[in-house]
């Protein structure tokens, strides 16, 4: 057993920075002799019987978040500033034993949904580098991604602390406002601004979140975490209704009703809900007078420095927050009143409900798409995340699979102060048992169906898809056929198949070795459902043959 745990992970940590080479992900970091002595002391007062929860943990911190000994900067060198304190989150954490690796790049004064504002560089996105890794907090989410570190530290005021936990397939959990301190954070509106946690699994996301939690009788707007009620096992989940979801990127739609799915299957009771007065009270956010507030956080650095923009200060997020000076106090009054409103109609909305069940972002852009349209194509980021703050709800993003090879995930939001319960919704809809549909190599008697028993999997069944489907028999080793939806030609038909069920780790096993050119996407079933289900991507069909009309693999191997 390694007598030194924190100095080794320490050591792990920095050859993984080395080894990964992103630089874009850092503004500052440590130097390795000062980590080397604070992990040094963490083994030794581990040693002696410290209680230490989160001992030897790596944590990265975002870069509007004070960290003593590293300068502040918020993503502009004109703002920076050396602080002489830990702000309280961080001092939380390293109290607990935490170690602080460095401070993240971030969307300039934590002003967008996108990752690639910001003078330090555009933070590329961890499964696919041409891609935004989403933002604000877009350093924070890829260190976690990569597995640099364990934690890390955002801010969420519009989703900064769940697009990008989205986008780089990881879990961001966006507590209740007030509930974590900001004491020690630049703020992008104050009053809507959360200190949100990073990491690949929610039990210690959310053990981080606690431990940050109750007031330090600095910040004014600091209140008591109250213990949610937890949710019964038959508990209501809404969702919106389908019109609600256009704007989704190709097969998000999908991905999101097998997610919606998942719920069900893991006993809660999925009803539909009118969420307009959700999506309307987002809107108000960026198109409304509540930008003002961020022209109050940094607006005067900004215009004092109008000779930086273009070099150090982001061209997009200067004109942004300049804009906020522009609203007047009535039109401010005005916009607080019609949200009023709104959260009236929203909870009436949702009456009865545990929690509301959302994509967390709509689409995932490339670097290039974004710098074509910056304004354009960060406000799509932001349509299920925008509200949470203005209306006071918790809010957590959870990975739900992948869609052409790229994460996909769902948020929960609830009531203030639900954050125990929303995370407990999602950690029985993590832990239920995962159905899959499977029709070639997988199949009962076929060269990879070890795969599924070794992982736990169940045959329940024979199953098949509805008639929207092709199949092509795939020039591979061993010989797999590809299944691809085809919703516009009408030359598609039924494929046959079996229907597993695996428990949450061993599906996550299974789908961790799924090589390219296959991926799992949803498939409609012809009984109705959805499932994940092996499919083809398109580049998989070059110099296949098609051998639909035998209606499944089995079939199409009995003629040869």
């Amino acid at each position: 057993m390694n007598a030194s745990p924190a100095r080794h992970a320490v050591d792990n940590a920095l050859n993984r920075i080395e080894q990964i080479d992103r630089p874009e992900i850092w503004i500052a970091l440590r130097g390795a002799e000062e980590l080397h002595r604070e992990a040094d002391e963490i083994d030794r007062r581990c040693a002696a019987g410290d209680a230490l929860p989160l001992a030897g943990r790596l944590v990265a911190v975002k870069d509007n978040i004070d960290v003593a000994g590293l300068p502040t900067t918020a993503g502009s060198e004109s703002y920076a500033y050396r602080p002489d304190a830990d702000a309280t989150a961080v001092a939380r954490l390293r109290a607990a034993g935490a170690i602080v690796v460095g401070k993240t790049n971030l969307d300039q004064f934590a002003t967008g949904l996108v990752g690639t504002r910001s003078p330090y560089g555009a933070v590329r996105n961890a499964w696919d580098p041409t891609r935004i890794s989403g933002g604000s907090s877009s350093g924070s989410a890829v260190a976690v991604a990569l597995g640099v570190v364990d934690l890390a530290l955002g801010t969420d005021t519009a989703g900064s602390g769940r697009v990008p936990a989205a986008l780089n397939g990881i879990v961001g959990v966006k507590p209740t406002k007030g509930t974590v301190p900001a004491t020690g954070v630049v703020p992008a509106c104050r009053t809507l601004d959360t200190v949100t946690v990073f990491a690949r699994a929610l039990t210690l996301a959310r053990q981080a979140t606690e431990l940050m939690e109750e007031p330090d009788g600095i910040d004014p707007l600091a209140r008591e975490a109250v213990p949610s009620a937890a949710s019964p096992a038959s508990a209501t989940i809404a969702v919106p209704l389908p019109e609600q979801l256009d704007g989704l990127a190709a097969g998000w739609r999908e991905a999101f009703e097998s997610a919606v799915a998942r719920a069900a299957h893991a006993g809660f009771v999925i009803v539909e809900r009118d969420v307009s007065p959700l999506l309307e009270a987002a809107q108000l956010l960026y198109g409304g007078a509540f930008v003002a507030e961020r022209y109050s956080a940094v607006g005067a650095h900004i215009a004092a420095h109008a000779d930086l923009i273009g070099t150090d200060l982001d061209v997009t997020v200067a004109r942004i927050i300049l804009d906020g000076a522009e609203p007047t106090a009535h039109a401010l009054f005005d916009d607080m009143q019609r949200l009023d409103e709104l959260r009236l109609r929203g909870d009436a909305a949702l009456d009865g409900c545990a929690a509301l069940l959302t994509p967390t972002t709509t689409w995932h852009p490339t670097l290039d798409e974004v710098a074509a349209e910056p304004i354009a194509a960060n406000s799509r980021m932001g349509k299920y995340t925008n509200f949470a703050n203005l209306l006071d709800k918790a809010s957590l993003a959870v990975p739900a699979g992948f869609v052409d090879g790229l994460p996909f995930g769902v948020m929960l939001t609830g009531p203030a102060f639900a954050d125990q319960a929303i995370a407990e919704i999602a950690r029985r809809i993590d832990d239920a048992p995962r159905r899959l549909f499977v029709v070639g190599a997988h199949l009962t008697g076929e060269p990879l169906n070890s795969q599924l028993v070794a992982a736990g999997g169940v045959c329940i069944g024979e199953a098949e898809s509805d008639e929207r489907y092709r199949l092509y028999a795939l020039p591979t080793e061993p010989p797999k056929p590809g299944l691809v939806l085809d919703e516009t030609s009408g030359e598609g038909a039924r494929i046959a198949g079996e229907l597993w069920e695996l428990p949450a780790a061993g599906f996550a096993e299974v789908v961790s070795v799924v090589p390219r050119p296959l991926a799992i996407g949803s498939v409609q079933l012809s009984h109705g459902g959805r499932v994940p289900g092996f499919l083809a991507t398109p580049e998989a069909l070059s110099g296949a043959a098609e051998i639909t009309a035998h209606g499944g693999w089995r079939a199409y191997r009995d003629t040869l």
